[in-house]
């Protein structure tokens, strides 16, 4: 039996309630009541959401990816991860300071972290909203050995030890494996991940669970295992332009993130590579493939599958709205489609090196 065309793919998002999560995403994403008082991450993309619309409308992402393989997830991907849906969008809304915590890379991971089946864990955020004098946690304020790193956590002085940058709306930290990290109170934002549970908390302010009453878990030993104990060696990132509607903001061999800005009807088209995440953090507009489209406003998230080919994006008319801001996120080939265009635009290596992380 035939299988039915890959379309452009919406899943339902999952809403997660951690004790720091805060109370801005419920309306920002217009989300229909009732709703949890406290929403600290919504999962736009995940591969055990369900499909929301069209024929596959009920299976889940990891499913479908099962089922169409490279077709969906693309070439590039099914060779480094298989059958699988490689990463994970959400948005992040923090009223309170997240544990300091830090990943494991694919190489750690996959020696002793095996049963959980996760690779490792690189993110990058892309800021949304901060309040004044809003910051994050961005690895160390200067080297520091381990034996040393370990007594600070075990008598509460590792704030101490912690770099701290300022973020405000529209800048991107890129945090790669085996950085000590945290989003601190009033930030929102965008997360673009690999597909991995893997987080090992230092330090959590003494924290406790809200359903046990009990201290939440530390990972001391894992954490002194992949923790970089130095200055992390990029801050906050400039954008890079690659067209007129095009920037990118960070590149990395598990995922790109572009930034889109349209006023107008703006075709592009997928490639057998890989596929792409299209998240509106601006206006409203309509997405045209073949014979079909669907419409999209602030928050949504639509996975396009690697065969998918042409598609169209029509923002809503400027009289009736912003123009229409969008993050598009892809497994690249960093030669190919980061490295090449930017040199095209002018951008020197230095710029290149700090945005590529190859």
């Amino acid at each position: 039996m035939s299988q039915s065309p890959l379309y452009p793919l919406m899943t339902k998002r999952r809403i997660v309630e951690p004790l720091w999560g805060g109370s801005r995403l419920a309306a920002w994403l217009d989300l229909p009541a009732p709703q949890p008082e406290r929403i600290g991450e919504t999962w736009q993309v995940y591969d055990t959401n369900p499909i929301l619309n069209g024929p596959l409308a009920g299976r889940t992402l990891a499913e479908i990816t099962q089922q169409y393989g490279a077709a969906l997830v693309g070439n590039r991907s099914t060779e480094q991860y298989g059958a699988d849906f490689p990463l994970l969008a959400k948005f992040i809304d923090a009223a309170a300071p997240l544990s300091i915590q830090v990943h494991p890379d694919d190489a750690y991971a996959h020696e002793h972290e095996a049963k959980t089946g996760f690779h490792g864990k690189t993110e990058a955020w892309y800021i949304l909203d901060a309040q004044p004098g809003a910051s994050v946690v961005y690895g160390l304020e200067r080297p520091i050995g381990r034996t040393d790193f370990a007594a600070a956590i075990a008598d509460g002085t590792v704030e101490g030890l912690l770099h701290r940058i300022p973020v405000k709306a529209g800048d991107v930290v890129f945090v790669p494996a085996g950085t000590v990290h945290a989003i601190d109170a009033g930030t929102m934002l965008f997360e673009i991940q690999q597909k991995s549970d893997l987080t090992y908390r230092v330090y959590d302010y003494g924290r406790r669970d809200a359903k046990t009453g009990q201290p939440r878990d530390l990972h001391i030993a894992k954490a002194l295992d992949v923790s970089e104990l130095a200055p992390a060696p990029r801050a906050a990132l400039p954008p890079l332009p690659m067209s007129p509607e095009r920037t990118l903001l960070i590149a990395c061999r598990s995922f790109a993130l572009e930034r889109w800005t349209l006023d107008n009807t703006h075709t592009a088209a997928t490639n057998p590579g890989s596929f792409e995440i299209l998240t509106l953090i601006e206006g409203s507009g309509t997405l045209q493939w073949a014979d079909s489209s669907l419409p999209l406003r602030r928050g949504d998230s639509v996975v396009l599958p690697a065969a998918l080919g042409n598609y169209t994006l029509l923002p809503t008319p400027p009289s009736a709205a912003p123009d229409l801001e969008i993050l598009r996120v892809y497994v690249p080939d960093l030669e190919q489609d980061i490295i090449t265009p930017l040199r095209a635009q002018g951008i020197d290596e230095a710029q290149i090196a700090r945005n590529v992380v190859q």
